[in-house]
């Protein structure tokens, strides 16, 4: 979509009032194993040439939108906060020092808004109830989510469940919730990309049958409260910087902020809630995790990466739109990317990547992997750390995986 037209649609549907509601994120998913292009390269944003510097060091623009002295900069970064280099050495303490760096970099402040939950649609489904629920997400305004619930005698564990970006906003929460409200109107969409990415499933459903209470929001931009057409994003986020706030701080919050309320339901066991997702999903889980203890564990599949082999020629990141939902002003300066998933130490978490994924470099992938098993080990923890890469596979979260994270869920919560 592009053009005023598309521009006119921008917050057409929107449960949010306020400033909130300009707000979007996320990360290209898309590499099948069958696919060689991820999902947000099928609609390209059309880029200026690429204008060589006139002589080395001059200050120009090399291939990938990078300045030439980008290595001058990647050498910069030296991640002293994080754990092992931070001359904090008790861990509580560093902990501590790290949440309250990235929480700086969030440029949001606390948020103690009563959720005020009303409960909506509801239907019976083959072992759990589905039902709507609108809440506070943020000072900024009330959204609608799907809440999952198992028959039978709670407390039940919980997962949030976070969806991914795939350069796809006419669903959000209807990626990994079957929808039965509004007519279904959805439901052609999320099947689709269902079978696309998940072998046909939808990731929650499979959960709430096997025994967990889900909930699943979306993301501003996506399903009701957008939907945003890719080449907006750069606009959007540009706004939000002049208002004095951050599109991956507002994600960050929401996402704390929806942990908090799905441990408070009296159908939720509160010791036993985990943060799932893929893709974008995958990097709100593990940040979850870092930022609130209400996360007992979370499992993220497709992405992890260190922040300096992510910045290559060629990479998805630096065709900015979907980066800027990942970006974090200044935190560069402190933390590596798998610095800020360590905070969640010494809680379970698993991290799946595909060998063919094309989003992110096998290096970048392993130095994560290598930090953090670093930081686990050092908190005599290793075995709570589950690390894999699937050789075979790209950017996917098939049948298979999940039937892995569904094992590992029933083992460690």
């Amino acid at each position: 979509m592009t053009g005023a037209d598309d521009r006119s649609r921008v917050g057409r549907r929107t449960f949010v009032a306020g400033a909130g509601a300009a707000a979007l994120w996320g990360f290209g998913s898309g590499t099948t194993a069958e696919a060689a292009e991820p999902a947000e390269a099928a609609e390209p944003v059309e880029a200026a040439e690429p204008v060589e510097a006139a002589t080395a060091g001059a200050g120009g623009i090399v291939e990938g939108n990078l300045p030439d002295f980008y290595p001058a900069l990647k050498d910069e970064l030296h991640f002293p906060l994080a754990w092992g280099t931070s001359p904090v050495r008790d861990f509580r303490t560093w902990r501590r020092t790290a949440r309250a760096k990235v929480e700086e970099c969030l440029l949001t402040g606390d948020d103690d808004t009563p959720y005020a939950p009303e409960y909506g649609d509801r239907a019976e489904a083959d072992g759990y109830t589905r039902e709507l629920v609108t809440f506070a997400l943020t000072r900024y305004g009330r959204v609608r989510g799907a809440l999952l619930t198992p028959h039978g005698t709670g407390p039940f564990p919980a997962v949030l469940l976070l969806h991914d970006h795939g350069a796809k906003f006419d669903i959000g929460k209807e990626k990994l919730v079957r929808p039965w409200y509004d007519g279904e109107e959805r439901l052609p969409s999320a099947q689709a990309w269902a079978d696309r990415y998940f072998s046909g499933r939808f990731v929650g459903d499979e959960l709430a049958r096997r025994g967990y209470a889900v909930l699943a929001v979306d993301a501003l931009g996506w399903g009701d409260r957008g939907p945003i057409a890719y080449d907006q994003q750069q606009a959007l986020a540009s706004n939000l910087y002049n208002l004095g706030s951050s599109p991956a701080g507002l994600m960050a919050l929401e996402d704390v902020r929806a942990a908090g309320f799905l441990a408070g339901l009296d159908r939720v066991d509160r010791r036993r809630v985990a943060a799932v997702g893929f893709s974008m999903g995958a990097y709100r889980a593990w940040q979850t995790a870092a930022l609130t203890d209400a996360v007992a564990a979370a499992a993220s599949v497709c992405w992890m990466t260190g922040l300096k082999e992510m910045m290559v020629p060629g990479n998805n990141t630096l065709r900015g739109q979907s980066a800027f939902w990942m970006l974090h002003p200044g935190l560069a300066r402190h933390l590596d990317i798998p610095d800020v998933a360590s905070i969640a130490a010494p809680r379970p978490m698993l991290f799946f990547n595909g060998g063919q994924d094309t989003l992110f470099t096998a290096e970048g992938v392993e130095t994560a992997y290598t930090k953090l098993r670093a930081v686990w080990r050092a908190r005599h923890a290793g075995d709570r750390l589950h690390t894999r890469t699937w050789p075979d596979l790209g950017h996917v979260f098939v049948d298979r995986m999940q039937d892995e994270v569904f094992a590992w869920l029933d083992a460690v919560l």
